[in-house]
């Protein structure tokens, strides 16, 4: 009646479609997740520099450096379907040239079974802040947050902002 090739055929259609009607049904699970946590920031040690950017312009800008503190859980976050988090420590502030910067300070990557109750003590940042000119002298308004983008096994990459903030202000003086 059917050949061998059509009844495998159709094995593997069937056998298909419930594994993508389970895969829908494990992301509809997690759709509604409040992916959001309390973090506490603090910084301890404020610097601003100015130096030349060595890279293709020998132009001199701002360099800030800070020392911080982090507290935060992250092991809420962490279900059945998600698989990894990159957490990064962004600066954001405004200079009259620009009214938005935006500048990664510090990220660590988190998989399924590590440590994720981060207690950071006396962190330097891991990347440079580099200001595009002169706007960290002085600067009032350096707003520091923590986000996480999470990795799922199924489902929607969401970028969550941690709840809490932490605005410092920078030296009106250049440090030697």
């Amino acid at each position: 009646m059917h050949s061998l090739l059509s009844r495998g055929n159709s094995v593997l259609a069937y056998t298909l479609s419930v594994l993508v009607t389970l895969t829908f049904a494990c992301f509809l699970s997690t759709i509604l997740v409040d992916y959001r946590t309390g973090t506490e920031m603090q910084t301890l040690k404020i610097e601003v520099k100015n130096l030349p950017e060595y890279g293709v312009s020998k132009k001199i800008n701002d360099l800030g450096h800070i020392t911080f503190n982090l507290e935060t859980d992250l092991t809420s976050l962490f279900n059945w379907n998600v698989k990894q988090l990159f957490v990064y420590m962004t600066a954001e502030y405004e200079t009259p040239t620009n009214a938005l910067n935006q500048v990664v300070l510090w990220d660590k990557i988190i998989l399924r079974g590590q440590n994720s109750n981060l207690r950071l003590k006396n962190m330097r940042t891991k990347y440079y802040f580099w200001d595009d000119g002169n706007g960290l002298r002085g600067n009032k308004n350096v707003t520091l947050t923590l986000s996480y983008n999470i990795i799922p096994n199924v489902g929607r990459l969401p970028i969550v902002g941690a709840i809490g903030s932490h605005t410092f202000s920078f030296p009106s003086q250049y440090t030697r």
